[in-house]
């Protein structure tokens, strides 16, 4: 298995990459390779688009970085565990850093809902994304998670397909072997939807609306109160650890 880079730069790139490809650069990551990394043409870095693995890539442009030409691939692209992170949005800076949590996670995709308590009135999903490439480039990450627009938590509910396994994560529920609990329910094969609510909790019609769904699995996690985005990595990681990739396996 190909071993990680972590001193090189990685920048993300939307084209496709192949060997002897040529990438554009936009304004931003121009100003980010010439002015903030300090590099030049002929400088090295790697370049990923989340569909073509990573490559190596080689800055051209002579006052300042205007494009790269794609060298030699660097790493195959993989495949995320089919895991959905679904949450009621907090605000500003704990939005961000939740994003970047559930990126560093394995999350496929996010989808924010909103609740009867929910936090944040509107949703800066353009944010969103370039929170979850900023992640990736930072983390090593290939796969690059797709960001949903805001759903009422009731139309995701009549949207979700039913065969997926809805892990409701309800400070109400009581506190079991939540490693157990993830373990009777694993089925091959099956997507997975995570969700978290708002710091508020949820309202007891929307636990009712919940809990009449197929296919959930009420977790509790463990005996304290947490913040909804330190809720967000103790949730996937018991998710990963039981049912998701850190075992060596995908689905």
């Amino acid at each position: 298995m190909p071993s990680h880079d972590f001193r090189a730069p990685r920048l993300f790139v939307d084209a496709p990459l192949a060997q002897d490809a040529r990438v554009l650069l936009d304004r931003d990551q121009s100003n980010y390779l010439g002015n903030v990394l300090r590099l030049a043409a002929g400088a090295e870095v790697l370049a990923f688009n989340g569909r073509d693995g990573e490559w190596q890539a080689a800055i051209e442009g002579r006052k300042r970085p205007d494009g790269l030409v794609i060298l030699q691939q660097t790493r195959p692209q993989d495949q995320l565990a089919d895991l959905t992170y679904v949450f009621a949005p907090l605000k500003h800076a704990r939005l961000d850093y939740m994003v970047q949590k559930a990126i560093e996670m394995g999350a496929a995709s996010l989808q924010p809902v909103l609740t009867r308590f929910t936090q944040a009135s509107r949703v800066n999903t353009e944010r969103m994304r370039a929170n979850v490439v900023e992640a990736a480039e930072q983390c090593g990450i290939l796969s690059v998670a797709g960001v949903a627009e805001p759903l009422p938590l009731d139309r995701f509910l009549s949207q979700r397909a039913t065969d997926r396994l809805l892990i409701f994560c309800d400070e109400a529920a009581e506190v079991q072997n939540s490693i157990q609990s993830l373990q009777d329910a694993r089925k091959a094969g099956q997507g997975i939807d995570v969700l978290i609510g708002p710091e508020g909790g949820f309202a007891e019609e929307e636990r009712a609306l919940l809990l009449r769904q197929p296919n959930i699995l009420r977790l509790a996690l463990g005996p304290r109160i947490m913040r909804a985005d330190t809720a967000a990595v103790a949730a996937l990681a018991l998710v990963q650890a039981v049912l998701g990739d850190w075992g060596g396996k995908t689905g």
